[in-house]
């Protein structure tokens, strides 16, 4: 194999590395619509997040006009220890497909989290410790998150405090126990530890629980302890904007070798990776700069764009968080056990929804042995072990790659590779001995949860 003159992996210097964080609301010509307060169906404000999130991350929340916001000298120097990150050009991959579209992968996992959830963890630890608060409380599904949040924590000193999904807990427990190492309290979710936590589970005995059943928890935990306040690792406006640091060093380590993708893919849970990866390609399509194709890959088993209703729905299960404008499955969709743990949301991130809505990005469903089959495929070649979640990436970019070796076009191809695989042995395990299967929920289960969307005063 001859390597062109692009690196096989392209790195930033320490000094090209962002001081500020890109807010593609700014570039929106449509805004995300606002949080809602349930009980009256109004905007919610400042005031009225406080109890819940850390001062000035409600500021970051509710700004969707300042361009840049400087990312703080503390957290920058904590990004030092794992940043910048390598953007890696997959020459063995397109080898051993033999396409003549250049693939290039944005790699998160080199820290201990093994995933891009850290950018976004110390900077919402940060302002927690900056606002003087004792802890945090969180959800996590597959464990990435959780575990983030606890390093950011015990980096900072302060107390973490996670509900895991509990088929998540229990399919994952070394995850678990590295939360526990950083110094993290870990519970299954939905629990007894909490009155929502008793309700779901007496609504739904022997539930493996969702994201939307931790969130209710996490947030129930931090509204009942003082000096406490609950942070999320997705969906947020403010979690987009702190991952937006992916998306800017990707631009920034093509335009050193002047490469302009043709397709960006991202794999969609809730949001953050795909919100941080596509945020500046998608602030020039926005401002009409340049064009790209942006494809959001979701499992079929939770197929909040592709099968999903744009409307205002709870983020959470028990239904004590505020409505958000999103493409959603109803809060009270509760997923297969699927091995993308972190995928297994019910709804999609509001930014994001509001992109794909007007148009400027599309969405496909995989089913679960499909991602493992390219997960595998990967592996093999590329010398990583991918995570389920990312893997949907994967799955599509060689898709695209194939279509490019039948259609003889030379494409360039990124899509982002957020986290490694080395917890997920269950699901691996359960892939090559035959035992996976692809769940796929019926249009008639869909409606049922549907028809549950809240019907608020104000509600269009």
């Amino acid at each position: 194999m001859t390597f062109e003159k692009i690196p096989y992996k392209i790195y930033l210097s320490e000094q090209e590395m962002p001081k500020a964080w890109y807010n593609v609301r700014a570039d929106m010509k449509t805004k995300p619509a606002p949080l809602l307060n349930p009980g009256t169906g109004e905007a919610m404000g400042f005031e009225d997040l406080r109890p819940v999130f850390c001062n000035e991350l409600i500021c970051q929340e509710l700004d969707n006009d300042t361009r840049e916001i400087p990312i703080p000298a503390e957290i920058r120097d904590f990004y030092k220890m794992y940043r910048p990150s390598p953007l890696v050009r997959a020459y063995c991959l397109e080898e051993k497909l033999q396409t003549p579209a250049k693939i290039y992968y944005k790699f998160e996992g080199n820290n201990t989290s093994g995933s891009h959830k850290l950018n976004s963890a110390i900077a919402q630890a940060y302002y927690a410790k900056q606002q003087g608060l004792k802890g945090v409380t969180t959800e996590t599904g597959a464990g990435q998150w959780g575990t983030a949040l606890s390093m950011a924590c015990a980096y900072l000193g302060l107390d973490c405090k996670v509900y895991m999904v509990k088929v998540s807990y229990e399919q994952k427990p070394f995850r678990r126990e590295v939360m526990r190492t950083y110094g993290a309290a870990v519970t299954p979710s939905p629990s007894m530890e909490t009155e929502i936590g008793k309700k779901i589970l007496q609504e739904h005995p022997g539930t493996t629980g969702s994201l939307g059943c931790a969130i209710s928890e996490a947030v129930e935990a931090a509204a009942t302890n003082p000096g406490y306040r609950y942070v999320l690792g997705s969906v947020l406006n403010q979690v987009l904007l702190h991952q937006s640091i992916i998306g800017l060093e990707t631009k920034a380590a093509l335009d050193k070798y002047g490469v302009v993708p043709d397709i960006i893919i991202g794999c969609a849970g809730g949001g953050s990776n795909l919100g941080g990866l596509i945020s500046p390609f998608m602030g020039e399509k926005l401002r009409g700069e340049k064009d790209y194709r942006i494809i959001a890959v979701e499992p079929a088993s939770c197929p909040s764009f592709t099968r999903g209703r744009f409307a205002y729905d709870f983020c959470d299960t028990g239904m004590v968080c505020p409505l958000a404008k999103m493409y959603t499955l109803g809060s009270g969709f509760i997923p297969s056990a699927n091995h993308a743990g972190g995928l297994r949301y019910h709804g999609m991130s509001p930014v994001l929804s509001q992109l794909y809505h007007d148009g400027y990005m599309e969405a496909v469903s995989v089913e679960q042995t499909k991602v493992f089959e390219a997960a595998e495929a990967f592996a093999r070649v590329e010398g990583i072990l991918p995570a389920p979640e990312s893997s949907h990436a994967i799955r599509v970019a060689i898709d695209e790659a194939i279509k490019c070796k039948e259609t003889g076009e030379e494409k360039t191809i990124v899509f982002g590779l957020t986290g490694t695989g080395y917890f997920d042995m269950v699901a691996y395990e359960k892939f090559h001995n035959g035992e996976m299967t692809d769940y796929i929920p019926t249009d008639a289960e869909l409606q049922q949860s549907f028809d549950k969307l809240p019907q608020v005063p104000g509600l269009d």
